[in-house]
């Protein structure tokens, strides 16, 4: 935005990350550039990793992780 505040809802990180079908689709409905969508930092230009999905269930995703490993018991053999 132009006076460099941006909304809550609706921001380069909440809507983070980007991913590569994101940003080809013909309409681009956010407040900031597809850029910068794109390449948030300038790291990114040279080292870009392109995620394959959203978050998933948003941040309840993230700070709820589940792990889908075998019990430890399965490993003592």
């Amino acid at each position: 935005m132009k006076d460099g505040v941006w909304p809550l809802d609706n921001n380069p990180l909440v809507n983070a990350p980007h991913t590569q079908v994101d940003l080809s689709k013909d309409e681009w409905d956010r407040p900031y550039s597809r850029e910068l969508g794109c390449f948030p930092s300038a790291h990114q230009r040279t080292w870009k990793y392109w995620p394959t999905v959203n978050r998933v269930d948003n941040v309840y995703g993230d700070r709820n992780l589940i792990c889908s490993c075998p019990s430890i018991e399965n490993y003592e053999d």
